[in-house]
């Protein structure tokens, strides 16, 4: 598995090509190797994460991010760190040789050894050894010398395209023609029918691996055209992390491995092998699509026949639910066209009985409006009468008013009359003669007054 660190130091990186991002980076790694105590009793153990924090406060003010167990048995355990730099590999040494710590539970001192991590790079003298030393290759034929590098373990965003995602060959090429021609690149991730060629070819089984269902990580091969490119790519890439700066603040490492070919891979008789595979996959494919293709038809028109019989069958239930809607259908109109007639008697029934009612209103209300109109006429004509002889009354009643008035004002002048000559005949005794004649002219003419107001009346 494939992991990524982030690194902050950038002090000895390398640039491998000056219009791309990827930068080679020197691996700083030591062993620390602990010496383990004897366990005496039974079900005691050590922790791992224990040693790791001693370990980590024995090198303090250093620091060591990352351990891998490399090696462990009951006498020793081997831990594998990778520092920042090698230039901080001595410090490393020099802090954590020759010191000892002490576990909690135990009570003797364990040792601890440290010392830089050796390389396993390839050399000159491997490949020198491998393909001279054997019989089964021709150094005259491209693949079967050492011209061709494999590179496992490789992220495949260093080398993806930003449109589509998919690791790029171009890029590949782009990199590694700093070293000189290219002779062939082969990507097998990006071959489809790749996994059925490994298949095909061998029968070993393949575990489950997340990393490469998931396509995080690829493997290639890069083959030059002449043997010095080989050289200079291999001692570049020697002891060499791939490290992908994706800015200014920010860059990703990864410890890919790196050897030379050892498996024809790109040799021209390894090509045509898999081009036959390939070619005995796709036609393997062709009969797997036919077969299925042919399956699939067979599906098809036993579905189909099905259908078609279902179909059959929902036709009959529809006519059969077409002629009971029918029925259904002429029944509830005869019920209607009953029902209907029914109504109609009812309402030329009903109509009738409404003529006739209404004429016995009628014969009903002209006899009680002629009755109402001789009540009115005889309460007329009795009105009349009633008012004529109240007229009657009311003019004799006048009359004898007037009359009453005329004797009532005849018996005043009378009286007035005798009261005046009474008087005057008295004035006249004592000698007021004089006095008198005034007065009785001014009675006079009271009595004059009094007269033509009675009279008015």
């Amino acid at each position: 598995m494939t992991y990524q660190t982030v690194v902050t130091d950038l002090s000895d990186v390398k640039r491998i090509h000056q219009q791309m991002d990827l930068y080679l980076k020197p691996i700083a790694k030591v062993y620390i190797t602990v010496s383990l105590p004897k366990l005496k009793i039974a079900g005691q153990t050590i922790s791992n994460w224990e040693l790791q924090k001693k370990l980590k406060e024995l090198c303090a003010p250093l620091i060591l991010k990352t351990f891998t167990v490399s090696k462990s048995t009951m006498e020793y355990i081997r831990f594998e760190s990778e520092v920042s730099n090698r230039a901080s590999v001595k410090s490393y040494v020099a802090a954590l040789d020759y010191k000892s710590i002490k576990l909690a539970g135990f009570p003797e001192i364990l040792k601890v050894n440290c010392s830089e991590a050796k390389s396993s790079f390839p050399t000159r003298q491997d490949w020198d050894e491998y393909f001279g030393d054997s019989n089964l290759f021709d150094e005259t034929q491209p693949g079967e010398r050492p011209d061709t590098i494999y590179l496992s373990g490789v992220p495949c965003q260093f080398f993806s395209d930003s449109k589509t995602g998919i690791v790029s060959t171009d890029k590949v090429d782009k990199l590694f023609s700093v070293y000189g021609k290219v002779r062939n690149i082969d990507i097998p991730m990006l071959d489809p029918y790749r996994s059925d060629v490994k298949s095909s070819s061998t029968k070993n089984f393949k575990p489950f691996s997340y990393v490469n269902d998931a396509q995080l990580s690829f493997a290639m091969y890069v083959q030059f055209q002449n043997y010095p490119s080989f050289e200079e790519c291999m001692s570049s890439f020697r002891n060499m992390k791939l490290l992908l700066l994706e800015n200014s603040d920010k860059a990703v490492a990864v410890s890919i491995k790196v050897d030379f070919d050892r498996s024809k891979h790109l040799s021209d008789q390894s090509i045509r092998h898999r081009l036959m595979e390939k070619e005995k996959i796709e036609k393997l494919q062709r009969q797997r699509e036919e077969e299925k293709r042919k399956e699939k038809e067979k599906a098809e028109e036993k579905v189909r026949r099905k259908e078609e019989e279902a179909r059959r069958e929902q036709e009959v239930r529809r006519q059969r639910r077409e002629e009971r809607r029918k029925r259904k259908k002429q029944e509830k109109d005869m019920q209607i066209a009953a029902a209907k007639a029914a109504y109609r008697i009812a309402m030329e029934e009903r109509k009738l009985k409404f003529a006739s009612r209404r004429l016995e209103a009628i014969r009903l209300v002209t006899y009680l409006c002629q009755r109402v109109q001789r009540d009115i006429e005889a309460e007329e004509t009795e009105r009349k009468r009633r008012n004529a002889r109240e007229l009657r009354v009311v003019e004799e009643r006048k009359r004898k008013e007037v009359e009453e008035k005329k004797q009532r004002f005849y018996k005043e002048h009378e009286l007035k009359s005798r009261i005046l000559k009474r008087k005057l005949e008295e004035e006249y005794k004592y000698g007021r003669r004089s006095n008198n004649t005034a007065n009785n002219q001014q009675q006079q003419k009271q009595q004059r007054s009094s007269t033509s107001s009675s009279n008015r009346r």
